[in-house]
């Protein structure tokens, strides 16, 4: 694959990532609020290796990634990273049952790695590797959806072999199938989903629910006590969503109209702030009467206050995926299709979903699922059901001149 230098990130850019990974969808707590503390922030040059150190641009110049030397037959094993909190795990925290019951049900022994704290930072342990055509060491890694559409463009992921996939192929859920990264999921499959609704503390409100997006920034009885997310795509994707727009096909127009359409909630001192997920302890106070919100973090505050609920717009809601990619030159390939196929069984998704709390992707999980907790089960959080399912939208993919200039004026609207 020929390299090219490309354009550094441009500081706004730079500017985005960092919001991301000390208080945004890069900090975003796999079950706890841990991350939130800042362990994923990079220095500037560290940011710098997503674009430059002579890494290609992110399109496929060089063609799909070359299948690697599959050894899974003759080695019953394979390397998964993940991110910490991601996984069951036993009572006494010294096992991952499912994992286990996938070694006694394949003799596939899997070597399971919480090593992943931030999308930007794990690229930059792998890039060296991948860009001198070597083995990563890994045979299965889970990465948010942005990251993984720029491995697979790059040709650093490898394509699935749907015969090694039948219930993957079978029990995805439709609103997961056709990203326009990865139509028709040829490269990855989704590990959990992450939604963007509306959340509200009732005491705030006084009891008034909280629905839209021109609720939150036109209704009087909210001035100063509304929070937008640091997150771009969530803020203007979910703004796009109220003004009639697809964020999957808005234009330029579409998006500078979203942006002023925000900046007269901050003239007008509608808009309290923009938040990364600290938001989750005003929201509890009441200090944010209604805010944009992630759903894992719904989840959590509604276990510790009656009073936090969520909506679900009319308009609809952003949703994204973490993803399972097979990295290129992986020796396990078959093997981490397996496990791949493995999760998409409704009883093992079930033990994984209710241990996470996040969406999950898997059709017919919800019976399952109540076995273990019938609240989760429940829960449209969790398993989304048809009506919440059709309401789900997707951010499009943005070309590097689209980002550089959406993500400045994104960021001269917040004020960072």
């Amino acid at each position: 694959m020929q390299q090219h230098e490309p354009d550094p990130l441009s500081a706004a850019q730079l500017a985005a990532m960092r919001r991301s990974l000390t208080s945004g969808r890069g900090a975003l707590t796999r079950r706890s609020l841990l991350r939130a503390s800042g362990i994923g922030a990079l220095t500037v040059g560290g940011l710098y290796g997503l674009s430059g150190c002579g890494i290609p641009p992110a399109k496929r110049e060089g063609g799909n990634a070359a299948p690697s030397d599959d050894h899974s037959e003759q080695e019953k094993e394979l390397n998964f990273s993940n991110w910490t909190e991601y996984m069951d795990v036993s009572d006494d925290e010294k096992t991952h049952p499912t994992l286990e019951e996938f070694k006694k049900r394949t003799g596939i022994t899997v070597d399971y790695t919480e090593d992943i704290n931030d999308n930007v930072e794990f690229f930059g342990k792998i890039r060296p590797q991948f860009a001198a055509g070597q083995d990563t060491g890994r045979d299965l890694i889970v990465v948010t959806d942005w990251l993984a559409a720029r491995i697979i463009r790059l040709g650093w992921a490898q394509k699935l072999d749907p015969s090694h996939l039948p219930h993957a192929y079978a029990n995805l859920i439709p609103q997961f199938r056709n990203p326009d990264w990865d139509p028709g999921r040829a490269y990855s499959y989704p590990w959990t989903g992450i939604d963007t609704v509306i959340a509200y503390n009732t005491k705030a409100t006084d009891g008034k629910k909280v629905d839209s997006v021109t609720q939150m920034l036109d209704d009087p009885s909210l001035k100063g006590r509304v929070g937008f997310l640091t997150e771009m795509r969530d803020t203007v994707g979910m703004t796009l969503l109220d003004m009639g727009k697809d964020p999957a096909t808005f234009t330029t127009a579409d998006y500078d109209a979203a942006v002023g359409r925000l900046q007269k909630g901050v003239d007008k001192k509608q808009i309290r702030r923009f938040t990364g997920n600290d938001y989750t302890s005003d929201l509890d106070k009441g200090d944010l009467a209604a805010c944009l919100a992630w759903a894992g973090d719904v989840i959590q505050l509604q276990a510790g206050n009656p009073d936090i609920q969520y909506a679900i717009p009319a308009a609809g809601y952003l949703t994204s995926s973490d993803n399972l990619l097979v990295p290129a030159k992986a020796r396990h390939k078959t093997n981490a299709e397996k496990l791949i196929d493995f999760y998409y069984e409704p009883a093992i998704a079930a033990q994984l979903a209710a241990f996470i709390s996040y969406v999950c992707p898997v059709d017919g999980v919800q019976e399952e699922l109540a076995k273990i907790d019938p609240k989760l089960a429940e829960n449209p959080l969790i398993v989304p059901d048809k009506a919440m399912a059709r309401k789900a939208h997707a951010f499009r993919s943005l070309t590097s001149e689209e980002e550089t200039s959406y993500e400045e004026k994104f960021a001269k609207l917040i004020g960072s």
